[in-house]
């Protein structure tokens, strides 16, 4: 009992270094990329958006090199799952309704589809090759220069525009670069922990290392988003956080999957198959049926939350 609860404290822990060193190390590189003149949006694309997966794509760098590839999946298919049943969930129902913007249906919408399906037909044979980690980076790539090239920009991102403008007025202080340097460290160790928590837990529980993942993992790395839109949606502007939340959901298909597996083959659990992947397509459609009057009410998102307990409550065999 006393291992367990050792093993738990120190996921718990390392799982909250790693997503708070994450937001700084974020923060740091997005202020001294203005510094050195990059524009805006391609900081709010780049920076920003891989800045919030940061947390899934560190840990699955470490989860290969611990030879626990199925937490890799497992991280990939909970956090989206979790990013669009729980965070947009819970932002309509806080934000009574969610107005999408003419640029996320005509940028993100289609990408996060088709990288979904992408995803599930590439996994679908039960192993990820290095020939399809290479495509799905090669997608992302395009997917970062439709972005940054097409003359719509994101909502969230013109927000930022007018803070990043101020910025650009100030040098970074040398507090700056030493926070970019410790967030960075810090981002080693917390994943490090992460993953072998994870490893730990699941010996002793005696269940698989990727139901870990799909659940605890996804859901401690999805949290700053979500307090994100809660935060947003209490100040009425909870749209805000859907392209972020949507632009990570394309990452973490793409990039999260794409990059530590050109340092091995990953392994696709059987149970992922079964379950997480049919889950997280599901919850994609959804999310693209539910847009298409460009908005998600506070009944649609208590709907997303339902399927996400169920989802949850289906992973432990409480349903």
């Amino acid at each position: 009992m006393l291992p367990l609860l050792i093993w738990i404290l120190i996921f718990i822990i390392s799982l909250f270094v790693l997503v708070k060193a994450s937001d700084y190390f974020t923060d740091s590189a997005e202020k001294i990329g203005l510094y050195f003149g990059l524009p805006a949006f391609i900081i709010g694309v780049t920076i920003v958006a891989i800045g919030t997966s940061l947390p899934e794509l560190v840990s699955s760098i470490f989860a290969v090199l611990e030879n626990s590839s199925e937490i890799v999946i497992g991280n990939v298919i909970g956090s989206n799952i979790t990013n669009i049943l729980l965070v947009l969930g819970i932002a309509a129902i806080a934000g009574k309704k969610i107005k999408i913007a003419h640029e996320i249906i005509h940028i993100d919408l289609p990408w996060i589809i088709g990288s979904a399906f992408l995803l599930g037909i590439m996994i679908w044979d039960g192993v990820f090759t290095l020939a399809e980690a290479l495509l799905c980076i090669l997608a992302f790539i395009f997917y970062l220069i439709y972005a940054t090239t097409t003359q719509q920009k994101h909502e969230d991102a013109e927000i930022k525009k007018e803070t990043k403008d101020e910025l650009k007025k100030e040098k970074p202080k040398i507090k700056t670069f030493f926070i970019f340097i410790i967030s960075a460290f810090f981002i080693y160790i917390g994943a490090k922990y992460t993953v072998e928590s994870v490893i730990k837990l699941s010996e002793i529980l005696n269940i698989g290392k990727e139901i870990i993942a799909i659940s605890a993992v996804a859901l401690g790395t999805s949290l700053p988003e979500l307090m994100v839109s809660v935060s947003a949606a209490r100040k009425g502007k909870p749209e805000i956080a859907v392209g972020n939340v949507l632009g990570s959901n394309i990452f973490n298909a793409l990039g999260v999957m794409g990059i530590p597996a050109l340092i091995g083959t990953l392994t696709i659990p059987h149970s992922i198959l079964v379950f997480g992947l049919p889950m997280m397509l599901i919850s994609t459609l959804l999310y693209f049926f539910i847009t298409q009057d460009k908005e998600v009410t506070r009944w649609e998102g208590a709907l997303l939350v339902i399927f996400y307990i169920f989802f949850i409550g289906k992973l432990f065999n409480l349903f």
